[in-house]
């Protein structure tokens, strides 16, 4: 085309002259004429011209080539032409293998033909991306620069990040000012790839350009990493490179920067303050470095922070330490003078700061937590003899510690700090020191109460007993205000304190050991009556009185305490004071006992009232009639809880056949066995008849047996009727034991029939399964229930020895040897 040859070059016209040599020095044979017969007919069917490039496929390059060349002539807007033209170019050059040193020409002819494509193609993205690779493997470096240019002129700015990835990759390579403009020309395009050339620069060792393009990317806050880093990892970058080239940074202000990171990244403090040491260190500034140290130390808060500086701050000075040996030992040999001064200094300072370490870590924990008690406590234990440090951090302790907000118990140290001046035979300052400690609103009532309990305790170890007394007093003084509730912690503590019970305790113990007994009456007074009182307090007044033969006072005590508290330390109390009057006065004053005894169990509950009547029956016993005692144990039986009734039935039948004969318990029998429950009952129904028994009433005996069979069903109950049937063995006869029998079926049938009383059954079949480790306790009840209509099974006990089932009899095991050897076998159908 001619339009096509004056856009080209003069290389590209030198091209086109070799093409038509070759084209005229090939021959066309037979087999293609049809395809140029077809090319003539239609010149511009790409079709066409791919089926003729395809015959050649097999032919020389040089042939291939110039029908290539024919094609894109006829067709030079043809991506797909151009694109296997060029692709052929490059693979021949390729598989030559020849550099361009050595091949210019063909190097350049590749580069002619990519420019005629490029002629009409200059919009196709793949071809610019074609012909950049081609120029990236020689090192024309201007030619590929400008053709890169070229590509991002041409194509669309949608296209512009393919050409983009292959210009920073071959501007990577080359480096230099070729590589940082290609960069910052990008970056007008993708600002957020800031980090790539902040790596190209520090790769290139441009720290300085890389540290300002790096605080520029940390101080936008709408930047966003694509390598996910955060924010605090680009500081951590940014203080990497500013410490590690300290001499290389002039623009950017280093110490500025890293302070201003100490103050963002709290969580890094230690590590930042070590950069800081670090970049003063690099340049020399040993001075400076120290006093970064310094300030590190006593101004981190917290102890893993301390632990970087502290750990930087020692290597630092023992470098220094072993450079200047090092520099002794060397002027030493070359007989120069050593400064060994310095020397010794530096060795003094390193030796202080070892031993300053517990008082900088306890400073990083009050630092941390100002009000913490046990801190404050074991920085003065660190100051040791110290006795000025001691009273000075004793001192900020107290007035830097909030009361409210202690973390321990504040009130020790404002009692180890009177001890430390009582040490010191300094009375004066203790007592100005608890003084003052005494006004302090502490967090609980008790932490003051301790308080005046202290200061008592120091004057009593100097032997000032009245002083003593004194503190005690004024620490009991009633406030002013009325209606006071001790737990009401809208109230300061000094002003509840008189109601607390560790106070009157120890104040009442004083006056015990070293007051009168007036005057310690007067506080355990004083104690009851601001009702503050627990139950030891009216036991020890009372014995206190007891001790200096205040009886009758003794008693009123108790009476007061049995007033003041309810159940069930008043039952304690009611034991306490019976005692003591029992054993003082036994018989002497027995109505006076009675009526105390009355009160005692008029208003006791039923479940302490056993103890109360056991005692109050003993006392008639021992002192009164025996018809009051029986008198109180039958109320006892009535007033007891259900759980003791029974024992004490057992204990009154006792008790009366010991003293009125066995048949005056018949009625205790009779009434025990109406009121009490059932299981209960039916022990007593085998006592009571036992003893009948006995007596030789076996028609009560048996009458007895029959009441209580109500109570007993025989599948659960069976030693009830095995002691019947053993008692109609020895006393019975054949009607007598046949009415045994016929009592057992009826009890049996009725509990069948009862609902309530099966679930009871199977509760307590249950309950005997996993005591004997038996079976299934539904098994063991379905063995012992009725079949079904006209069909009944019979459980029978040890001494029987038949089992009856639909009237057949089947023999089961040998009987037991009876008792009685005149006793007569009587079959149980009978």
């Amino acid at each position: 085309m001619p339009g096509e040859k004056t856009m080209t070059s003069s290389k590209a016209g030198h091209e086109s002259m070799e093409d038509v040599v070759l084209e005229d020095s090939i021959n066309i044979t037979d087999k293609d004429i049809a395809f140029e017969e077809d090319l003539l007919r239609n010149p511009y069917s790409l079709r066409h011209w791919l089926r003729y490039i395809e015959h050649h496929a097999e032919s020389p390059i040089a042939h291939r080539f110039v029908v290539y060349e024919r094609a894109v002539k006829e067709l030079p807007g043809s991506y797909k032409l151009w694109k296997t033209y060029l692709d052929q170019r490059k693979q021949h050059l390729a598989k030559r293998k020849l550099p361009y040193v050595k091949a210019q020409e063909e190097w350049e002819s590749v580069d002619n033909c990519y420019e005629r494509s490029l002629v009409l193609l200059h919009k196709m993205p793949r071809i610019w991306i074609d012909y950049l690779e081609h120029l990236m493997a020689t090192h024309r470096i201007t030619k590929t620069r400008r053709t890169f240019d070229r590509a991002l002129r041409a194509l669309p700015i949608t296209q512009h990040i393919r050409i983009w990835g292959l210009y920073l990759a071959w501007a990577k390579k080359i480096g230099g000012e070729t590589a940082l403009k290609v960069y910052k020309r990008y970056l007008k395009l993708e600002p957020n790839h800031g980090e790539e050339y902040v790596d190209l620069l520090v790769s290139m060792e441009r720290y300085d350009e890389a540290a300002s393009r790096l605080c520029k990317l940390i101080n936008n806050e709408q930047f966003q990493s694509q390598k996910g880093k955060s924010h605090y990892q680009m500081w951590r970058q940014l203080c990497d490179i500013i410490c590690s080239h300290p001499k290389d940074i002039k623009s950017v202000p280093i110490e500025k920067i890293i302070r201003s990171g100490i103050k963002r990244f709290t969580d890094q403090t230690g590590r930042l303050w070590n950069d800081l040491a670090k970049y003063w260190i690099l340049l020399s500034h040993f001075e400076k470095a120290r006093d970064v140290y310094e300030e590190a130390i006593t101004s981190v808060m917290t102890v893993r922070d301390f632990t970087q500086v502290f750990d930087a701050y020692a290597e630092f000075e023992e470098s220094v330490i072993s450079a200047k040996m090092e520099a002794a030992e060397a002027a030493e040999a070359e007989g120069e003078e050593v400064d060994q001064l310095d020397l010794d200094m530096r060795l003094m300072r390193m030796e202080r700061l070892m031993e300053r370490r517990p008082f900088l870590v306890n400073e990083v924990l009050l630092r941390q937590n100002p009000n913490s008690v046990h801190e404050w406590q074991k920085r003065v234990e660190l100051w040791g003899e110290n006795a000025q440090k001691v009273v000075d951090t004793y001192t900020k302790a107290v007035t830097t510690i909030h009361p409210k907000k202690a973390d321990g118990k504040f009130h020790t140290l404002w009692i180890n700090f009177a001890k430390f001046y009582e040490s010191g035979d300094d009375m004066d300052s203790a007592r100005t020191i608890f003084e003052k400690a005494t006004k302090v609103n502490y967090r609980a009532v008790n932490d003051l109460a301790d308080v005046w309990c202290e200061y008592a305790e120091m004057e009593l170890r100097n032997e000032n007993y009245d002083a003593a007394l004194q503190v005690m007093g004024r620490a009991t003084i009633p406030s002013k205000q009325k209606n006071i509730a001790f737990h009401d912690e809208t109230l300061p503590v000094n002003v509840r304190v008189y109601k607390s019970l560790r106070l009157w305790s120890f104040y009442v113990d004083l006056e015990e050991s070293i007051g009168t007994v007036e005057s310690t009456k007067a506080v355990y007074d004083k104690i009851l009556e601001l009702k503050i009182a627990n139950p030891q307090i009216i036991v020890n007044y009372a014995n206190f009185l007891e001790e200096n033969k205040y009886f009758e006072d003794s008693y009123k005590v108790y009476e007061r305490g049995i007033d003041l508290f309810g159940y069930p330390i008043a039952f304690e109390l009611w034991n306490t004071y019976l005692l003591k009057f029992m054993e003082r006065y036994g018989g002497a004053k027995l109505e006076r006992s009675r009526d105390l005894f009355e009160q005692a169990i008029e208003k006791v509950p039923a479940k302490y009232a056993k103890p109360l009547y056991l005692m109050y029956g003993n006392l008639e016993e021992t002192h009164g009639l025996a018809r009051h005692a029986m008198s109180i144990y039958d109320r006892a039986t009535k007033a007891v809880s259900p759980e003791d009734r029974a024992d004490m039935f057992h204990f009154y039948i006792a008790k009366a056949a010991t003293m009125f004969g066995v048949t005056s318990t018949r009625e205790i029998y009779e009434r025990a066995i109406e009121v009490l429950q059932d299981k209960d009952a039916r022990i007593m129904c085998l006592r009571y008849a036992d003893m009948e028994r006995k007596l030789g009433e076996i028609d009560r005996a048996r009458a007895i047996f029959a009441h209580g069979s109500q109570f007993c069903d025989p599948r659960i109950t069976q030693d009830y009727w095995q002691t019947w049937h053993d008692f109609e063995v020895q006393h019975g006869n054949e009607d007598t034991f046949k009415e045994m029998l016929r009592i057992k079926r009826s009890v049996q049938v009725q509990y069948n029939t009862d609902v309530s009383y099966i679930t009871a059954q199977l509760i307590a079949g249950q309950e005997k399964a996993k005591a004997a480790g038996s079976g299934d306790a539904m098994q063991q009840l379905d063995r012992m229930t009725i079949g079904g209509p006209g069909e009944m099974t019979f459980v029978k006990s040890k001494a029987h020895s038949v089992q009856v089932t639909n009237g057949q009899e089947a023999e089961e095991a040998k009987p037991a040897a009876p008792a009685n050897p005149d006793e007569i076998a009587i079959d149980e159908d009978l």
